[in-house]
This record gives C-alpha cells, structure tokens and sequence, in this order.
C-alpha cells in the first residue's frame, strides 16, 4: 500500500488573476491526486497563494517539483514554500465544483458590469444622436432663411432692373429726342449757310 503525504504550498508574488489555481489543478488531475484545494489570500497587503494537496508520497512530491518549477506565464512568483500538512482537504472533485461556480459567478458579474457600461455607452449615443437632430433641425431652419432671402433678393433685383431699364430707356428716348432736335438745328443752320454762300 502506498504511502500518503499532505503538503501545503504557500506561493508569494504576483499570484492572483493570473490563472494560477486552474493551472495546477490542471497539473494534480494530470498526476491523479485525490484532495487538491487552493484559494487566493491576501497578507499585509501582498498576494499568496495557498495550495493544499494530499494522495500517494510519490505524486505529491512530483506536484511540489512541479510548483516549485512551473507558473503560469503571466505570474510572478517571489518564493514558493512547502511544509507538512495534518489538516483535513478536500476532495479534487468537490474543489473542481466550487472553482467552476466562482469562476462562472465571475464572468457572469463582468457580464453584468459590461452591460451597464453598453446601457451608459446607449445613453450617450442618444444623447449625440439627440445633439445631431437638434444641429440638423437648425441647419434646415437656416436654409429656408437663406432660400427665402434669396427669393426676396431674387424679386428686388428683378424689381431694381425693371425700374433701371425704365429710367435708361426713357433716358435714351430723351436722348434720341435732343440728338434729332440737335440735328434739325443744325441742318437749319446749313441751310441758312448754303444760302449766304449761294451754294446748293
């Protein structure tokens, strides 16, 4: 019969939110060790990282070499330590569980937490969309001035350029009159030359 060993593992660094329990539990169930618990501490402020494990002598030493060597890529560990454990652990099973349910809670309040961040990006969409209908509305308002500005330019020009061609046509017949006028005199006064000249 094979003998039993239980060690706890005390990992110091950064060693939450790195993925650090699922890799070596990945690595427990690889060895097929039956009580398996890690948890994620804080003490004074600084990450550790409690792994407990308990099965056959020979299995449990290849996990505490394979901890003491092994971390996840985005962890940083300061120093890991290892000591006799005579508590009770609990089952690989029941900690698979309970780590798939933190887990899933995770997600589904990160989930949570984006939609009330999509529900505020909605509200500020609308608020802009809002804005743009407000700018757009405006901008029709200020065209229709300026079309019927224009239209009443359009008219007073058409007006001043009807009334400018009366006075320039009344103008020129005036002209036309007095250049006539002009000419009779001055074909009056040819006359009368021609006969003191006494020429035809």
């Amino acid at each position: 019969m094979a003998l039993k060993a239980a060690k706890e593992i005390v990992i110091k660094g950064k060693v939450h939110d790195v993925g650090y329990r699922l890799f070596l539990l990945s690595e427990a169930e690889r060895l097929f060790i039956e009580k398996f618990d890690a948890r994620n501490v804080l003490v004074d402020g600084a990450q550790h990282l409690v792994v407990l494990v308990e099965g056959a002598e020979d299995k449990i030493s290849r996990f505490v070499e394979f901890a003491k060597a092994s971390y996840p890529p985005d962890a940083s560990v300061q120093s890991v330590e290892v000591r006799d454990y005579a508590g009770e652990v609990r089952s690989i099973d029941s900690f698979r569980q309970s780590f798939m349910v933190f887990q899933l809670t995770k997600i589904a309040q990160a989930g949570v937490g984006m939609l009330g961040k999509q529900d505020a990006m909605l509200e500020k969409q609308d608020t802009m969309l809002e804005k743009m209908d407000t700018m757009l509305e405006k901008q029709d308002e200020t065209i229709k001035v300026i079309k019927e500005e224009s239209e009443k330019t359009r008219e007073v020009v058409k007006e001043e350029g009807e009334k400018t061609r009366e006075v320039m046509r009344e103008k020129i017949v005036e002209d036309v009159e007095w250049v006539k006028e002009e000419i009779i005199g001055i074909k009056a006064t040819l006359s009368k030359v021609k006969e003191k000249v006494g020429v035809d």
